[in-house]
């Protein structure tokens, strides 16, 4: 019994010490060192997302749909099944021990020379036992447990970027509202007017001053404007049924004011270097934790080619009757190895092990993609942050001379110096200028937004 248990733990040992999945090498990063664009930023890219939005209105949409999207309770859902997957394949590294209480009413039949007879029994047993446990000696149990965890971790960093996701959907819809209030401040400043301008036009007109021409002029800048109005107000009720849908349900009562998109809504990052993304973006983590997961496998393809190993094993007593069950003389015990060697399976191993360093083959590929995507994402970021900037300088010059030009031909008209087609033409420019002021302003905003989510996201 003693040698029995030496060996046994000699066994043990040797189990714990051999395995066959392969080291997994570092991975070279497929990009370069620094981005093509000036990284300059005020505040570091892993900035929590409280402090990144400025906008105490856009912070309270950001947390309630945090809370209550279905879409990242979803992932969350997923992460718990993951670790519970990961929890089952950890358990087959453990031997299984059961009890059992069993008692059975047996007849049989029985003759002598004169009578047959007939004999009525209850046996009963009590057993605890060992079922099949695999003797781990190759590594194959433990190689799927790693790629069970490995596979758990993957699905956590897709949780982290499934919030970076909501968040940034979240900012990008609230900041298209807030351009587009804008907007339906502008065109309903601009009919009013044109509404003016109109009636003062039609009373010109009857008067005999001016022409149908300058009349009709004056009627396209009016309708213009409605026009314009209607479908920026159809919009804005899209994006607020958006938002609603991205925050679970319903908008918070409640909400504070908002800003506009000519003050501070989010915070200016700064870059750094591209192998920061190899420890903020969570797509790139995800595809790390998958990719030794996949090598995980080939461990356990290799170790297929090995015997396997079972063990079962019980102890208990048994006797006809329940008053005699634990007399001496009713032990009963069962000690039953069994060896399962692989001669020939038609080529399956070899495909096995074949499929899984293919997927390991795969896996390097996705995540060699996604650095690749992110320092791309990145890099696109910064070119627009500069091009941007100065487009918006500018469009605002562009604004202030419109503005002039359009006061200048007004006087003009009132003077007689030049035709109303002078002022329709300025006051059309001056409306358009100012409409793609907002639009840069929103691109501008939405583009630090992306920046940040290409960053990481704080997270």
């Amino acid at each position: 019994m003693r040698k029995s248990s030496v060996s046994t733990l000699a066994i043990a040992l040797f189990a714990g010490a051999c395995s066959f999945k392969p080291p997994l090498d570092r991975l070279m990063s497929p990009v370069a060192a620094h981005y093509p664009e000036k990284t300059d930023g005020v505040v570091p890219a892993d900035i929590a997302w409280q402090k990144f939005f400025t906008d105490p209105r856009l912070k309270k949409l950001v947390e309630t749909a945090l809370a209550n999207n279905r879409d990242l309770r979803i992932a969350a859902l997923n992460v718990e099944q993951s670790r519970a997957q990961y929890g089952i394949s950890r358990s087959e590294l453990f031997p299984s021990i059961t009890g059992k209480a069993s008692s059975d009413r047996q007849r049989s039949l029985g003759s002598s020379s004169t009578a047959v007879m007939t004999t009525t029994s209850n046996p009963y047993a009590l057993t605890v036992g060992l079922s099949s446990y695999e003797l781990d000696l190759f590594g194959r149990v433990r190689s799927l447990n790693d790629s069970a965890l490995e596979k758990y971790f993957a699905s956590d960093e897709a949780r982290v970027g499934a919030q970076i996701s909501l968040v940034a959907e979240v900012a990008n819809q609230y900041l298209t509202e807030r351009a587009l209030q804008q907007q339906v401040a502008l065109s309903e400043q601009t009919l009013d007017g044109m509404n003016a301008a109109y009636g003062l036009m039609k009373q010109r007109f009857d008067a005999g001053t001016v022409s149908e021409l300058d009349l009709s002029s004056t009627e396209v800048q009016q309708q213009t404007a409605k026009a314009d109005l209607a479908a920026f107000r159809q919009r804005i009720a899209l994006v607020n049924h958006s938002l609603t849908f991205l925050a679970g349900g319903s908008l918070p009562a409640g909400l504070p004011q908002g800003r506009s998109l000519d003050q501070v809504i989010v915070a200016d990052v700064k870059a750094g270097v591209s192998s920061d993304l190899l420890r903020r973006r969570p797509d790139i983590r995800e595809a790390e934790h998958q990719l030794r997961a996949a090598n995980a496998n080939i461990g356990a393809a290799r170790a297929a080619f090995f015997p396997n190993i079972t063990l079962t094993a019980n102890t208990g007593t048994a006797s006809q009757s329940f008053s005699k069950l634990f007399n001496n003389g009713t032990g009963t015990w069962l000690f039953a190895p069994s060896v399962n060697l692989p001669i020939f399976t038609g080529g399956r191993n070899k495909a096995n092990l074949d499929a899984a360093k293919v997927g390991k083959n795969i896996e390097i590929a996705r995540y060699e993609r996604a650095i690749q995507t992110g320092f791309r994402e990145v890099a696109d970021g910064l070119a627009a942050r500069s091009g941007l900037a100065e487009r918006i300088s500018a469009t605002e010059r562009l604004v202030a001379a419109q503005h002039k030009r359009a006061e200048l031909a007004n006087a003009r008209y009132n003077q007689g110096v030049d035709s109303y087609f002078e002022v329709l033409t300025a006051t059309l420019d001056l409306y358009s200028s100012r409409q793609n002021l907002i639009q840069l302003r929103l691109a501008q905003a939405v583009n630090s937004v992306s920046l940040y989510k290409a960053l990481g996201g704080g997270w």
